[in-house]
């Protein structure tokens, strides 16, 4: 019953963190530590697979509509105003690539990071007052029509996204994955408002920009678990360290389907509660919870 709790937990966690802006790692790693569970064990590496891959699916569950009429409408988009390499989905893959190409290249740092709470403390922090911010200084605008004399916000919808604003918005997530406790959603949200987007389309494009990305992360996760790469041995020759054979029960079966249901299901009802609360309130909010739980965990690692 105790590894049940645990992963109706873990899959509650997952489900509210991973598209708040508020970072999923840093609160699973704070729970890993503070209810002592090995998540670098092979079988809780799987288990946080799988419950990632429950938060992941409830996004084309909850935007399917919006991403069946962007399909219908492509290249040209529904005002026929688009091209081949402006389409929503076309910037989505584009700030994929700009994503993807910073983080392969420091992955050792990030590897080396991970499981760094101090790191994850500091990034939650200083993500927290940058979120602070930016949202601060698009507040007054969100109301004003969109030729208000003066207003930094110039795209009010994901459709009407540039290719600049795509590159520069996807460069700037891949910081979530150098440092962890960061938030692939914060990176996105405030790199979108300081292009010059509005708080509703930048977040719209954060959970468009998750789909892609957390799939090939969750999925090169599960291709270093399953084939780890050689690694040289104390004389000198290589060897491929295979990952250890888990030896699944029924009990571990109902562990891992409990945590993917729970993860799917409270990550769908966050992405529907965040549409609607971030359009009449802000980000703050998130960025001051970000302050306090950061410098709570870097009191605690003192």
């Amino acid at each position: 019953m105790h590894d049940y709790l645990i992963s109706l937990l873990l899959g509650i966690i997952e489900g509210v963190t991973e598209f708040l802006p508020i970072s999923s790692t840093a609160h699973l790693r704070i729970a890993e530590k503070l209810l002592s569970i090995p998540l670098d064990s092979e079988y809780w590496k799987t288990y946080t697979i799988v419950i990632q891959l429950g938060a992941i699916l409830s996004l084309p569950v909850y935007f399917r509509h919006r991403i069946a009429a962007f399909i219908r409408t492509f290249p040209k988009g529904a005002r026929g105003d688009r091209t081949i390499l402006t389409h929503p989905l076309s910037l989505t893959l584009i700030a994929t690539v700009a994503t993807a190409i910073p983080a392969l290249a420091l992955k050792s740092f990030v590897t080396a990071n991970l499981e760094n709470l101090t790191v994850i403390g500091l990034a939650l922090l200083v993500g927290g007052i940058i979120m602070w911010i930016v949202d601060a200084m698009h507040a007054r605008w969100e109301g004003a029509g969109a030729d208000a004399p003066g207003s930094p916000i110039r795209t009010r919808q994901m459709d009407d996204m540039t290719l600049g604003q795509a590159i520069w918005i996807g460069l700037c997530q891949s910081l979530a994955a150098v440092f962890p406790g960061a938030s692939r959603s914060m990176s996105t949200i405030a790199a979108g408002q300081l292009a010059g987007m509005s708080r509703a389309a930048a977040l719209e494009f954060s959970f468009f920009l998750s789909m892609p990305t957390m799939a090939l992360a969750t999925a090169n996760e599960l291709r270093e678990w399953l084939m780890p790469e050689p690694v040289v041995t104390d004389g000198g020759s290589t060897a491929t360290m295979t990952a250890q054979a888990i030896s699944v029960s029924s009990h571990d079966v109902v562990v891992l389907a409990i945590g993917f249901v729970v993860s799917f299901i409270v990550a769908y009802g966050s992405v529907a509660w965040l549409m609607n609360w971030v359009r009449r309130h802000g980000f703050v909010p998130f960025a001051i919870y970000r302050i306090a739980l950061g410098a709570s965990v870097l009191w605690w690692m003192r």
